[in-house]
């Protein structure tokens, strides 16, 4: 029933295609990807709110010509246009203003709307800050439970050195269009008029055709802010929308991806990567960085003094796609010539709405499974924490830097689970394998870790080594035979009744085992308390009664060791 569900709520019909059958081999190349569709007749629908919202600036604007002998005109601008366009409710509307400063009409906007017995939200103003793509001063307020930005139209001019404008300007309404990542993102509302307005003659026929395209030449878009290739990815997979050629062609120029290292901060490159793996196609993301060519540039801007002490080099970016597509093919459901996945697999997908995006980015940063770094205190660490945290800027948010070095921990934890093997047969099979599921990688809810996820990453990792040809195709038997051996764990793991002893707490805790034993609190604690553990898995009915009495047997036998703890040694003062 869960797996019915996961499959409904993705609707993933559509992801893969297996036109070209080799014996034994099913195909990982994904079939072109689901376009979102805008209505036949493309037009801007207004809410009622929004309708309140137009008329007031509409009155704002007459009421400034005529009483104070101030001239602009209110636009919306960019990502509302598009999706309404689309037929998709936006709640963000920035307000594209001609010849005024964004905080200056907000301030009359206020007094105008309280002539009319209107109350806006506080204006509030946000400063430059351009590692936040705010290169003016902005107002914001909220009217009527929307969120309104204020901003003036503008043109911007570009340093070679940086994405940030060294000059900015009151511009034109075509200006500003030309200024921007894409000419989807480029269509204004205007409110008088009630039409929309293309300035680039281009961004309504996009819309309508699914193309993503820059309104400048891509050589000049990208080399004045390269982080609008990443947002023109972001796009295309959110939208299933195709590059023009230039774009491609662009992107693979070796001065452009070198400006994408040096010009783009890191925090915003993760941010838009954030964004892609919540998003609605993540896999297609991934494709499209592989057919770009950008692994490098976006997740391994690492300095020589850390990558030299890499305990090896990460595998090929190749592996990143692969797994990307693994994953994908999994919850797809659709891979007839495969055994299903037990539906507890998924399960954390329904459960979690951060894990899909986690899992998806970690199968992207697969190459760094395995390999470790120096850190500045002379320690070992994950080099995927440190990609995480300093080339993409992205903490515990989502779990991705805590969730995503689990899953990579977890995934040599539970590779091969052959129960057959005999680490599963010592003390008990249940004891092992609920021993192995409570693993603090594999299972812990304040890293977002799922014991059914961290198998399903763990599958995705031993999957690679059945592709053939790069990420081309998979072996049949060799799969099959691995996905049973997952799904035969999980249905041993429903068998024993092991789902709820991962979470189940010690039958005693900390202070009772001291008292048990008159003793004072030490690292011993600790161990006894992994014991009480053990014998609650070896004995899921037993009482704490019965496990005091086994604790306090195991310790008169030897086999339990209370250390004392050695008297504090205290500075001795003069008297």
């Amino acid at each position: 029933m869960l797996l019915l569900t996961r499959l409904s709520v993705y609707s993933l019909r559509q992801f893969f295609t297996y036109p070209k059958r080799r014996m034994g081999l099913i195909s990982l190349k994904s079939a072109p990807e689901d376009r979102v569709v805008p209505p036949a007749e493309m037009k801007i629908q207004l809410t009622d709110t929004e309708e309140k919202i137009c008329v007031l600036l509409d009155g704002c604007r007459d009421y400034l010509q005529a009483e104070k002998g101030i001239s602009t005109t209110c636009r919306i601008a960019g990502g509302w246009v598009r999706d309404k366009l689309l037929g998709s409710q936006s709640n963000d509307l920035d307000i594209a203003l001609s010849d005024i400063m964004g905080l200056a009409f907000a301030e009359h906007l206020a007094e105008f709307s309280k002539s009319k017995e209107i109350e806006i939200g506080t204006i509030s103003k946000i400063a430059q800050n351009p590692d936040q793509s705010k290169h003016l001063e902005t107002a914001t307020s909220r009217m009527f439970g929307l969120e309104l930005d204020f901003v003036n139209l503008r043109s911007e001019e570009y340093a070679s050195n940086s994405r940030i404008p060294s000059g900015v300007t009151f511009g034109t309404p075509l200006q500003d269009a030309l200024r921007r990542d894409m000419t989807i993102n480029a269509l204004f509302y205007n409110v008088h008029t009630r039409t929309v307005e293309d300035f680039t003659e281009k961004g309504l026929d996009d819309l309508r055709d699914g193309i993503i395209r820059t309104p400048l030449p891509p050589r000049e878009t990208f080399l004045d802010d390269p982080l609008r290739i990443i947002r023109c990815i972001r796009f295309a997979s959110r939208f299933g929308f195709q590059f023009v050629p230039e774009i491609e062609q662009a992107v693979k120029d070796p001065e452009i991806q070198e400006a994408l290292v040096t010009k783009v901060s890191r925090e915003r490159a993760g941010m838009e990567l954030s964004k892609m793996m919540k998003g609605r196609n993540p896999s297609h993301a991934v494709a499209l960085i592989h057919e770009l060519s950008l692994f490098n540039p976006i997740f391994s801007v690492i300095p020589t003094e850390v990558s030299s002490t890499f305990s090896r080099t990460p595998s090929s970016p190749n592996d990143s796609l692969t797994a990307v597509l693994i994953l994908k093919l999994l919850l797809s459901g659709s891979h007839t010539e495969l055994p299903s996945l037990h539906p507890l697999l998924t399960s954390a997908l329904d459960e979690d709405p951060t894990c899909q995006g986690r899992l998806f980015l970690a199968a992207t940063l697969t190459p760094y499974l395995g390999v470790t770094y120096i850190n500045r205190r002379q320690r070992k660490e994950p080099a995927v924490a440190y990609v995480l945290r300093e080339s993409l800027k992205l903490g515990t948010q989502n779990h991705f830097l805590d969730g995503i070095t689990a899953l990579f921990d977890a995934a040599s934890i539970l590779r091969n689970p052959d129960l057959s093997l005999a680490r599963f047969q010592k003390p008990s099979e249940r004891v092992s394998i609920g021993l192995m599921l409570r693993e603090r990688a594999v299972h812990n809810v304040h890293t977002g870790s799922h014991w059914t996820s961290s198998l399903l990453f763990s599958l995705v990792q031993e999957l690679i080594s059945c592709c053939e040809n790069t990420v081309d195709a998979l072996q049949i038997p060799a799969v099959s035979e691995k996905i049973n051996r997952y799904n035969t764990l999980v249905r041993r793991v429903v068998e024993l009744n092991l789902t709820t002893a991962v979470d189940a707490k010690p039958l005693l805790d900390g202070r009772e085992v001291v008292s048990l034993f008159d003793a004072k609190p030490g690292p011993w604690t600790g161990a006894v308390l992994a014991r009480v553990i053990e014998w609650q898995l070896e004995h899921p009915k037993g009482t704490k009664d019965e496990c005091s009495k086994w604790l306090k047997e195991q310790h008169s036998s030897g086999s339990i060791v209370i250390a004392e703890q050695p008297p504090s040694k205290r500075p001795k003062i003069d008297e």
